[in-house]
C-alpha cells in the first residue's frame, strides 16, 4: 500500500509557494503517460477480462457463495494473500486489480470509485455472479461502498479495512494534486522520495516490512502508465456528494480498523459506523493500515465468521436488525 503522508507532503517538506508549484508544474507537465495495453511481464497464467477497452486482471478460486475482495490505493490483489485462502475453503473468492492497479491497464480515462465499482461489476456479469460479498480496503472501500450504491441488489454484505471514503480524509497533497500541472509536478517529485518512508506510514511497526515487500511495491510503481492513474484516481476522489449515500445502504456492514491507523484514522471509523444503519465495527490494537496483514489472525477470523455461508442462508430468509458493536 503506497501512501501520501499528509506530515511528510511535498508542501510542508519543501514550503513551496502557489507561485512556485505553477512554475515547476510547468517542467513537469506532459512526463506522464498511460499504458492502455497487456502489462509487460504479466504472469503467462494470469487471467483477464477486457470492459470498455479497460484490461482487468482478477484471480478466482474456490467454490460456493462469491466474496469479491477490492483493494486500496497504490496497491494490488496481492494484498489479500493471506485472506484467501481463508475464505475459499467455502467461498468463490473474486479479487480484482482495479483499472491503473497491479497488472491490469492503465488507460486514460475516468478512475472516479463509481467508475470502477461499474467495472467491478462488468466482472461479476462476466463471470456469473448475480450477488456477491463485498470486500474493500482503504480506496478499495470507497470502491465497494460506490458499487453498492450503484446496484444494491447485487450485494450481500459489505466488509471494509481502514475505509478512505469522505471528503475530510483527502490530504493537501490530493487538493493540490487536482490542479493542472501541478498535480504532475508532485507526483514526478513523490515518486523519487524513499519508498520505504510511504510505506512505513501504514504500518504500525515499519520496522516488520520485510524487503522483499518494499521491493515488490517499486517494482509496481515502475509499470507503464502508473503515475497517470495514480494522479488521475487522486484527482477522481471526490467524496462530498456520495458520502451524503452512505445512510441509505441498508446492507450488513463490517468495519475492521486498526487502532493506530494513520492514514484512515480510527474517528472516521466510527463516523461510518454511525452513518451505515447495520455496521459494526472491530478495532484492533497495536495495528496501523493493514489490519489483514498486522491483525492478520484476529481480523481474518473476523472477516470469516462475519461472511459465514450459513449467515448468508439467514440473511436471505430474515429482515435487517441494525447492529451496533465497537
Amino acid at each position: 500500500m503506497i501512501l501520501f503522508s499528509p506530515k511528510t507532503s511535498l508542501l510542508s517538506t519543501y514550503r513551496l509557494t502557489p507561485l512556485a508549484l505553477l512554475v515547476l508544474s510547468m517542467f513537469a507537465f506532459g512526463c506522464h503517460h498511460f499504458h492502455a495495453g497487456p502489462m509487460p511481464g504479466a504472469p503467462p497464467d494470469a487471467k483477464f477480462f477486457t470492459v470498455d477497452g479497460v484490461r482487468l486482471h482478477y484471480t478466482d478460486v474456490g467454490e460456493g457463495p462469491a466474496i469479491v475482495l477490492i483493494h486500496g490505493f497504490g496497491s494490488s490483489l496481492e494484498i489479500w494473500h493471506k485472506v484467501v485462502p481463508e475464505l475459499s475453503s467455502n467461498h468463490r473468492v473474486v479479487a480484482i486489480d482495479l483499472k491503473g492497479f497491479g497488472w491490469s491497464s492503465r488507460p486514460e480515462g475516468n478512475y472516479s470509485p463509481t467508475e470502477q465499482g461499474r467495472l467491478v461489476l462488468a466482472l461479476m456479469s462476466q463471470l456469473g455472479i448475480e450477488k456477491a460479498d463485498v470486500v474493500g480496503h482503504s480506496w478499495g472501500a470507497s470502491v465497494a461502498l460506490a458499487l453498492a450504491l450503484q446496484a444494491p441488489k447485487r450485494v450481500h454484505r459489505i466488509a471494509l479495512y481502514g475505509a478512505w471514503i469522505y471528503e475530510e480524509q483527502l490530504p493537501p497533497f490530493f487538493l493540490w494534486a487536482r490542479a493542472w500541472g501541478v498535480g504532475e509536478f508532485l507526483f514526478s517529485a513523490f515518486y523519487g522520495e524513499r519508498m520505504e518512508d510511504q510505506v512505513a506510514h501504514a504500518y504500525y511497526d515499519p520496522s516488520s516490512i520485510p524487503q522483499e515487500r518494499i521491493e515488490a511495491i517499486k517494482e509496481l510503481f515502475s509499470r507503464p502508465g502508473t503515475k497517470a492513474a495514480a494522479l488521475t484516481a487522486v484527482r477522481d476522489q471526490r467524496y462530498d456528494k456520495i458520502q451524503k449515500r452512505y445512510k441509505t445502504l441498508s446492507h450488513p456492514t463490517l468495519l475492521l480498523w486498526g487502532r493506530e491507523d494513520q492514514v484512515a484514522r480510527l474517528h472516521f471509523g466510527e463516523r461510518l459506523r454511525s452513518d451505515i444503519p447495520n455496521a459494526r465495527l472491530k478495532v484492533y490494537p497495536r495495528c496501523g493500515h493493514l489490519p489483514m496483514i498486522e491483525a492478520a489472525a484476529s481480523s481474518t477470523r473476523d472477516l470469516v465468521e462475519f461472511l459465514q455461508p450459513q449467515n448468508l442462508t439467514m440473511l436471505d430468509q430474515s429482515p435487517v436488525v441494525p447492529v451496533r458493536e465497537l
